[in-house]
């Protein structure tokens, strides 16, 4: 977790309208989520990096029925969005509110579902609306149910490429023993990778070079890759 850059109440927004409150609700690797008015939020890139495309791929998604916030403007590095209320699928399962098995057929459903949509782009045989950080940490329990949220590396590709970027991730933190939730993601990970069927291992070498280039992952966890990598492989489906 990075620590929140703090703004006055009263800094503008990229639309110019004042933030409700200068405080953080939450703070991401790239970005704060600030309060805002009439129940929601301003998610605002601590790099500057723009949301328009962000935005028109979560659109997007919601145009075929997949849940994602509502979006209400982008611009700049600013996104103004639904306010989501509940824990993330993550917290869920390891305080045991929700199942671990149900949690991760929960989590492969909605991959399946994302995969259900034609790509925007390209909509040929063999492609999907990609998330590419579609892990715990990024589905939402609302009351209107799982909510997936940070839509940033959103992109196109084959659908076995998401779940095996996933999966590197779950295995990223099951191969680092110092991690408070090693033996979660290991538990969890053979779930998912059961619930989610197809042959994502066949995409590994694609999505560890996707972990690879993260520019957001810090240098102990790259240090975990090539051992997640090799977790990942071994484990039993």
């Amino acid at each position: 977790m990075i620590d929140p850059v703090p703004l006055a109440p009263g800094v503008p927004s990229a639309s110019g309208v004042p933030l409700a409150s200068g405080v953080p609700l939450a703070s991401g690797r790239e970005a704060d989520v600030f309060p805002y008015a009439d129940g929601r939020v301003l998610r605002r890139y601590r790099n500057g990096a723009g949301t328009a495309g962000e935005a028109m791929m979560m659109r997007y998604a919601a145009t075929h029925g997949f849940p994602v916030p509502e979006v209400f403007e982008a611009r700049g590095p600013d996104l103004i969005m639904e306010r989501l209320e509940g824990p993330t699928l993550a917290a869920a399962f390891i305080t045991g509110a929700v199942p671990i098995a149900e949690a991760a057929t929960m989590l492969a459903s909605l991959h399946h579902r994302l995969h259900a949509v034609p790509p925007p782009f390209h909509p040929e045989p063999g492609m999907a609306l990609l998330h590419l950080d579609l892990h715990p940490e990024n589905v939402m329990l609302t009351a209107r149910g799982p909510v997936v949220i940070d839509w940033h590396n959103a992109a196109e590709g084959p659908p076995d490429l998401d779940p095996a970027v996933t999966a590197m991730i779950l295995a990223e933190v099951a191969a680092d023993r110092t991690h408070p939730h090693t033996s979660a993601a290991a538990a969890f990970l053979p779930l998912f990778l059961t619930a989610i069927g197809g042959t994502p291992l066949a995409e590994l070498p694609r999505a560890v070079e996707i972990r690879r280039i993260d520019p957001t992952l810090t240098p102990t966890e790259h240090a975990h890759i090539t051992a997640a990598a090799t977790f990942l492989r071994s484990t039993p489906t």
